[in-house]
């Protein structure tokens, strides 16, 4: 019994950590959307009411619910309350297909769906079976309104799951990594350090709330005692003119939005009230977009690398200086964790030598929902194994090689090839499909498809229209290549050599 109360004591929870944040600054604003601005006392309010209200609905410690929604107050509320009763939000992505959609909620068996106005067409057409539908733009409030207002007490563990947010799997299919109240309260203290955040900060929380990038960071402020702005997407000119009347910790920019951002900011003539980092993920942006943003937002950028179960981790701290046009992007690690890099065998590997970064960390996720045999073997020998091969330097930094499982990253959304390669093998008449990447100047990487057919009547538009219905917009394959089963490269086993079908692209347009 002592020995679980003094493990229960070892890490703090985040609806503790944000109860303090009530308790010892109930009228700082907490939440703003447009004109509106929700104090922490008025925030904890509403969240004890959503509360009662996802307890009515037969919510209890460990039941998920589900929130299909865009990036709006409701959405913050909902994680605090589930927070607060011990239950898990699943993030919907609303950019998903529906059969993706319809994977990602089945995946969960949520008790309770949040769902707005704006997706609930989406949602209509899934097959969901005894779950309630809660509309946040028809009912919410009433039942928010007519909730009682006393303080509810939930044994929470810092081990119990706090979030689900979804990850591309290699198999085709999105996976649900459980994130815990442990994993987000060290991912806010590891910002702190790594990126130059501080208690008491405003952020502009554009990126979606399904996204590590939106929901890490909402929570990261609101634990801190600041300001989080809440944006319905990313809109260069209402994100400028937030630059120019508030001052902001971190002003996250993904690649695929530098360069619009720029020219806004030059056509505004815009005057940054303050920011002390921008970017992310520079490796994905062009040199002279780094040095130009920097410039004009006065703040270094954000040389960051992590991902979804590690957060923005393992090795993100080394800003990149205004002004710079970076030759190298090379990275510091993090103080928050230890890392190796290790060959096929879990050796790890000299320096100088690319290997898998494989991962211990209190950021670190508690692995994918209801998927065992993957869990058994990227925590192998007690480590994450995160399928990205990196090189590490004497001088103790490091840099990014390129994605074991071979993935996409396009304007901050991960995309693996298998995810489109499925769909096209649908159609009966593809016999062979390899997604491959192509750099791309607004979106980092984008993917291009090529395809063996077994009837000459199939066409781009016929995979294009497939694709459509089946995936998410961003998952779309900005070119697709028709070629005879002779010509895909391959080794001796017969593997398709997916770095040769790269080369292929600079030959000529497709």
């Amino acid at each position: 019994m002592t020995a679980s109360l003094i493990r229960q004591s070892r890490c703090a929870t985040v609806e503790g950590v944000f109860a303090d944040r009530v308790r010892v600054y109930p009228d700082r604003p907490a939440l703003q959307d447009g004109d509106l601005i929700w104090s922490f006392a008025d925030l904890d309010r509403r969240v004890t009411r959503l509360a009662h209200v996802l307890r009515d609905l037969g919510v209890v410690r460990g039941d998920r619910v589900a929130i299909l929604s865009e990036n709006r107050p409701e959405y913050v509320e909902g994680v605090l309350a589930c927070a607060r009763i011990g239950a898990i939000l699943a993030c919907q992505n609303w950019r998903l297909a529906l059969p993706e959609l319809q994977h990602c909620i089945s995946l969960v068996a949520p008790r309770v769906i949040l769902c707005s106005a704006r997706y609930r067409a989406n949602l209509v057409q899934l097959a969901l079976s005894g779950v309630r539908v809660l509309d946040l733009d028809n009912e919410y409030d009433d039942r928010l309104a007519a909730a009682p207002s006393d303080s509810i007490q939930v044994d929470v563990d810092p081990e119990d799951g706090l979030l689900i947010l979804y990850t591309s799997g290699t198999t085709g299919l999105p996976k649900g990594a459980l994130i815990s109240h442990r994993a987000e309260v060290a991912r806010a203290m590891a910002a702190r350090t790594d990126f130059l955040m501080a208690p008491g900060d405003t952020m502009a929380v554009w990126m979606p709330l399904f996204h590590m990038g939106g929901m890490d960071y909402a929570l990261t402020i609101l634990m801190g005692a600041g300001k989080v702005i809440v944006e319905d997407g990313y809109d260069p000119d209402r994100l400028a003119a937030i630059v120019e009347r508030e001052p902001l910790g971190w002003f996250i920019l993904i690649p695929g939005m530098v360069e619009s951002m720029i020219q806004t900011l030059k056509r505004r003539n815009s005057q940054p009230k303050g920011i002390r980092l921008c970017g992310a993920m520079a490796d994905l942006v062009p040199g002279h977009q780094i040095a130009e943003i920097t410039n004009l937002l006065n703040a270094p950028y954000a040389n960051t690398f992590g991902s979804t179960e590690a957060g923005s981790l393992p090795a993100d701290a080394n800003p990149i200086a205004i002004g710079v046009v970076p030759e190298n992007l090379a990275k510091r690690q993090s103080p928050h964790c230890e890392m190796r890099l290790v060959d096929q065998d879990d050796n790890d590997v000299p320096v100088g030598i690319p290997g898998e970064l494989a991962l211990r960390s209190p950021t670190l996720f508690s692995g994918y929902w209801d998927d065992e045999g993957t869990n058994g073997r990227d925590f192998r020998g007690g480590w994450f194994h995160s399928g990205d091969l990196l090189v590490r330097y004497r001088d103790g930094s490091f840099n990014f090689v390129d994605r074991k499982k071979y993935m996409i990253k396009s304007g901050g959304e991960n995309i693996y090839p298998a995810e489109i390669e499925r769909i096209l093998l649908s159609d009966p008449r593809i016999t062979e499909a390899i997604v491959v990447r192509r750099a791309d100047d607004r979106w980092g990487e984008v993917p291009i498809a090529f395809v063996a057919r077994s009837d000459e009547t199939v066409s781009i538009a016929d995979l294009r229209k497939l694709c459509r219905a089946n995936l998410a917009g961003f998952k779309q394959p900005k070119d697709i290549r028709f070629l005879d089963h002779e010509e895909f490269p391959r080794n001796v086993s017969g593997k398709v050599l997916r770095h040769d079908l790269e080369a292929m692209l600079v030959l000529g347009p497709l």
